[in-house]
């Protein structure tokens, strides 16, 4: 029996595509946003189950609305519960923009997790380490003469307002995005990169390439914090929360859900290139 309430994780990479989950209907366009979705059904949502679309159905709406796109998609969605994945350029490697903000949360509390730091730590945040104007930070905006923050503060910066300062803070605590990417291999995450940091993005446009992920890699990251992986469940729940109350670019995959529906999820996006 398919259970009314499910589990449904999606990663979806530069211009690609989220589906309407409770039938196989309409869609909704976003651009390097990943979510993992506690619950698919609002609180007066029915009980009675929800039909779903056969993995063929759902690869083949990927490909049709792929070709109207002005862009490469990747997108990748995996029911929880069983293990389905269906993916349209699943293997292929997309920029993360600050979607790779979530491995680096991830890093983070992982080093909490080890006593390496505390959420209580205060951290000081330099005007040089501000980022530059142009980058999303409402923490340089809020702090133009810079301040110092604990662990907590500046990991909700970065996760729910996706401030590129906190961002590079972090990475500059963690030893560097080196350590974010050595992270990751400890879990057995192999397909995801993180190479460099938002000032360098901010300098040079090609250098977004090198923070990298697969669409199936990423929805596998997800499913691993989904489960508890990697991390004590006190830090996962802190991380959950922190995306449950991401607020930018709702209209993605936030807005193409229910009402009511809980989405935990971490947003990026770019400029265009040749249109």
């Amino acid at each position: 029996m398919i259970p009314s309430v499910r589990k449904l994780i999606v990663s979806a990479s530069f211009l690609a595509v989220l589906f309407l989950l409770n039938a196989c209907g309409g869609t909704k366009a976003t651009k390097d946003t990943l979510a993992t979705n506690s619950t698919l059904a609002s609180p007066s949502s029915p009980k009675a189950s929800p039909p779903i679309c056969a993995a063929g159905d759902l690869a083949k709406q990927f490909e049709e609305i792929a070709r109207v796109t002005k862009g490469p998609v990747g997108t990748a969605a995996m029911l929880v519960e069983t293990g389905e994945v269906v993916a349209f350029n699943g293997k292929q490697h997309f920029p993360m923009q600050s979607v790779y903000k979530l491995p680096i949360g991830m890093a983070t509390l992982h080093q909490v997790d080890r006593g390496a730091l505390t959420l209580d730590q205060k951290v000081k945040v330099r005007p040089e380490d501000l980022a530059p104007q142009g980058l999303r930070s409402a923490l340089r905006d809020k702090y133009p003469g810079g301040v110092e923050l604990t662990v907590r503060e500046l990991l909700r910066f970065m996760m729910v307002d996706s401030d590129g300062t906190a961002c590079d803070v972090l990475l500059t605590l963690l030893g560097g995005p080196t350590r974010v990417t050595s992270y990751l291999r400890e879990l057995h995450v192999a397909e995801i990169v993180v190479a460099t940091s938002e000032k360098e993005m901010a300098e040079n446009d090609d250098v977004q390439y090198r923070n990298w992920s697969t669409p199936e890699a990423m929805v596998g990251l997800l499913k691993l914090l989904q489960e508890g992986g990697g991390l004590s469940s006190a830090s996962r729940e802190l991380l959950l929360e922190f995306m449950r109350n991401t607020w930018t670019f709702p209209g993605r995959i936030k807005g193409a859900l229910p009402p009511g529906t809980i989405v935990a999820h971490k947003t990026g996006s770019s400029g265009t290139r040749n249109g």
